[in-house]
Order: structure tokens, then sequence, then C-alpha cells
């Protein structure tokens, strides 16, 4: 199969995209949440804002080949430009995550590792909405729209040959 009939047979619509991003993203999410409880717990003298970017760096990295090879429909490794834009929008949910757990800080004196995990997970849902739009219409959305410009483009030769093939009369035959 080539490259080009597997792009297309990979193409996805928004629904499935979503359904996908929510299994990869989201599946590499909870895991990176583990990782920053655990972390954080084996390793407490290291402050907690740079355990989740450590976590964030490695999970992002995971995520945008996901995204790359079975989100979006690409079926190929994500090039470096979109490593760094996807990096961009993950700044974005870090910053969303770490405020979040602050906040919870400041108005919780002692917060349990459940309050820390529904915080945390809470706006890691709200930020990968935001982040799924994003992806879609900014980081892959390149891809998508330059496997379309590849396509042959319709000219007055081509436009002529299909309808002189579809008109078996003979009378729309240019003269």
């Amino acid at each position: 199969m080539t490259a080009e009939r597997r792009r297309e047979r990979a193409e996805v619509g928004g629904l499935v995209a979503f359904a996908r991003f929510v299994v990869c993203g989201g599946g590499v999410g909870v895991a990176a949440s583990f990782a920053v409880a655990a972390l954080a717990g084996w390793l407490p003298q290291v402050p907690w804002v740079l355990v989740n970017a450590l976590v964030t760096a490695a999970s992002t990295l995971l995520a945008t080949e996901l995204h790359a090879r079975f989100t979006f429909g690409l079926g190929g490794r994500a090039t470096w430009r979109q490593h760094v834009q996807s990096a961009g929008s993950a700044v974005a949910a870090y910053a969303v995550t770490c405020s979040a757990v602050l906040v919870l800080h400041q108005v919780v004196a002692r917060p349990g590792a459940v309050a820390e995990q529904v915080v945390y997970l809470s706006a890691s849902g709200l930020a990968g909405v935001a982040r799924f739009a994003v992806l879609r219409l900014v980081v892959f959305a390149r891809t998508r729209s330059a496997a379309a410009t590849e396509a042959r483009p319709l000219t007055v030769a081509v436009a002529r040959a299909r309808i002189a093939a579809a008109d078996p009369t003979g009378l729309c035959r240019a003269a």
C-alpha cells in the first residue's frame, strides 16, 4: 500500500479524531498523573512544579507521536515543527495544571493525594479539550491540507476529459 493510500485511509473526521485523542492523550495524561504523584512522593526535596514539568515534557513527546500516527490520521511520525507547536500547547496546559494545584494549596492547608489528583485531572481535562482544538486546527491541519493540495489540480484539459468521458452522446464534447 502506498503512503498516499495509507494517508487517504487514515483521514478521520472530528468525532473519530476526538475519540482517538481522548484514548491516546487521556491514556498518556492519566499515566503522567500517576507518574507526577509517584515522583513527587519519591523525590520530596524536588518541587512539585519541577516534577510536573519533567513529566509533562516526556508525556508531550509521547502524546505528539501518538497523535501524529493515530489521532489525526497521518500514519507517520510527527515533524519537528509539530513537536514544537505541540509543546507550545503543552506549556499552556502545564500552566493551567500548575495554577490549579497551586490554588488548591492556597485554599486547603494540607490537601490529600486524592484532592490533588481530582484537581490535577480536572484541570488536565479542560486543558486537553483546548489542546485538541489547537492540535487539530493548527498543529496537524497543515499536514492534512498539504495532502489535499498534492492531488492533481483540476485543469481545463482534465475537466474537458472528464466531461467527455461522462457524456455518452458526445453532445458536450468541445469543438
